[in-house]
């Protein structure tokens, strides 16, 4: 059986899209709509019980998902908040809690976006805790790197219509 893929310990997960709309725009589709185009299966905690996903839009801002009997749970806070360049994210979301995420977004052209994902911050983790996050990754049926790599396709699917 083929291990998962589990990031070495320095090395963050990195992944990139190009989104054909402007800058502005796909930043407010990133926050703004991130319920609506996050596949809730299965990186939420409410899976089908979601209803919203809010982002406060600013520094120390929470970050959580609604649900449809009112229960919130947190993903994590804006550790940066620089419209409509950059978002950090602290993840609170198990099973990689206390790792970070950074999102920049590059103006290519008036209507074209290059959208760079980094989820950085294994090296704090010890490795039987990365060992954890890899089997639950596997048990969904991929790879850290594949999960972000879907997760951006919603992403720019969403941005562009």
């Amino acid at each position: 059986m083929a291990q998962p893929n589990v990031p070495a310990l320095s090395e963050p997960i990195q992944q990139a899209t190009i989104v054909r709309r402007d800058r502005s725009h796909t930043y407010k589709v990133f926050v703004r709509s991130l319920g609506a185009w996050w596949p809730n299966q299965p990186f939420s905690f409410g899976a089908d019980e979601i209803k919203a996903v809010h982002v406060q839009e600013s520094t120390g801002g929470r970050v959580h998902e609604v649900w449809a009997d009112g229960t919130e749970k947190d993903w994590g806070r804006v550790a940066a908040w620089e419209p409509p360049n950059r978002l950090v994210l602290t993840w609170e979301v198990p099973p990689a809690e206390g790792t970070e995420v950074e999102i920049r977004f590059s103006s290519l052209g008036p209507t074209l976006t290059r959208v760079e994902l980094e989820h950085r911050g294994w090296d704090k983790l010890p490795p039987e805790r990365l060992s954890a996050i890899a089997e639950a990754f596997a048990g969904r049926g991929g790879d850290l790197n594949e999960g972000w790599s879907r997760i951006l396709g919603h992403f720019a699917a969403a941005a562009e219509s």
